[in-house]
């Protein structure tokens, strides 16, 4: 966008692809824990396949995109050659556990509280400033420590990034090119196949527009990022959708407006929370809730502060690395998405077994 500064480009551009996402997500009801709760509790798989329908649209539009030369994705970070592993489990884990007790993973809690949900503003504030806390603050020491003596550096084993598609190439004797469209079908195949192989769901129209729809806003996030931001004199990091930093950098951007410049992802948090209240608002959604009592209160500390630590861990939440990061093949984004769905599942059965499962369905919010 000539003309116009960097940050401007960056802050108009994060706001409308939040704006979009926002109003899909508050629309559809698109939720990755919802989703988890649903094959649980009601043994419907139809919002568990809007989002891998999405994570299969991610990823088939960024690597064309790459190939394309639009944008260059191995210089993203998630696709150094430096595999946190450890961290991908751990904190993928904590995320999914900890957001059965919030209701809902970060760009989840957004929406809801777009839609009047006050609990979320808590959730909200809780979790970046711990994020925060874990990325700078008192507990990023640990982290580091964490992170240097069990991260694996690929480059070991002649890996220059942890892409699967370089993983296909190095071991199975394809060109680069070849070993990326190799893993691109393979894995978003797999996707696909999984998503589209019920019949259910393809008749259902909601739910295939919110898995297009979705998969379509990660590729909105690189577009603005990756092209109309460029700048070589003042290069932007290649990022899309994710929203654990975000959040922190959000809340950051609101105290220190006067001596900082927005974000990509600072935008991205307000469009969300704004998309998600003039379609809430719209149609006639938007309810003020608030917390029953203080240990519905506790619960959601709780979980947010899990959630912090964790998105941190692992290096993004169920959007962040889920889905962005599959979508660039990054080995450690398919290592973090499936511990984060091992939490979810986990805490799920967890509190069916116990006193909230009147509560669980109620902020997961019904599929049909």
């Amino acid at each position: 966008m000539d003309g116009l500064a960097t940050s401007t480009v960056l802050g108009i551009g994060g706001l409308v692809v939040g704006l979009v996402f926002g109003a899909i997500v508050q629309r559809t009801n698109f939720c990755t824990l919802g989703a988890v709760s649903d094959l649980i509790l009601m043994e419907d798989g139809r919002r568990m396949r809007a989002w891998v329908l999405a994570a299969a649209v991610a990823l088939f539009g960024t690597q064309a995109m790459h190939l394309a030369g639009l944008i260059n994705i191995d210089s993203s970070f998630y696709l150094t050659s430096n595999l946190g592993w450890a961290g991908a489990i751990l904190g993928g884990l904590m995320f999914g556990f900890g957001m059965t007790k919030t209701g809902g993973c970060a760009g989840r809690t957004l929406v809801r509280l777009g839609a009047g949900n006050l609990k979320s503003l808590v959730v909200l504030m809780v979790m970046g400033m711990v994020a925060y806390m874990t990325l700078r603050g008192i507990i990023a020491p640990l982290r580091a420590a964490m992170e240097t003596s069990l991260n694996y550096d690929l480059k070991g084993i002649g890996l220059k990034t942890q892409g699967v598609g370089e993983m296909f190439s190095r071991f199975g004797g394809l060109s680069p090119v070849a070993g990326r469209v190799v893993a691109s079908v393979v894995v978003g195949g797999a996707l696909l196949w999984y998503a589209l192989k019920d019949a259910d769901f393809r008749r259902s129209g909601r739910d295939v527009f919110a898995g297009v729809g979705i998969g379509l806003t990660i590729l909105g996030g690189w577009t603005v990022t990756g092209i109309l931001a460029k700048d070589e004199f003042a290069p932007v990091p290649l990022t899309s959708l994710s929203f654990a930093s975000p959040i922190a950098e959000f809340l950051q951007y609101l105290m220190v407006f006067t001596g900082t410049t927005i974000n990509f992802g600072a935008a991205l948090v307000a469009g969300v929370v704004l998309g998600s209240f003039l379609m809430a608002a719209g149609t006639g959604r938007f309810r003020i809730e608030s917390f029953a009592d203080k240990d519905d209160l506790v619960r959601h500390l709780g979980g947010a502060t899990l959630m912090g630590i964790g998105a941190i861990l692992s290096l993004g939440c169920t959007i962040g690395q889920g889905m962005t990061g599959t979508a660039t093949l990054a080995f450690g984004g398919m290592i973090a998405w499936a511990s984060i769905i091992a939490g979810a599942y986990y805490g799920v059965k967890y509190l069916e077994e116990g006193t909230y499962i009147g509560a669980l369905k109620a902020s997961f919010g019904a599929s049909s």
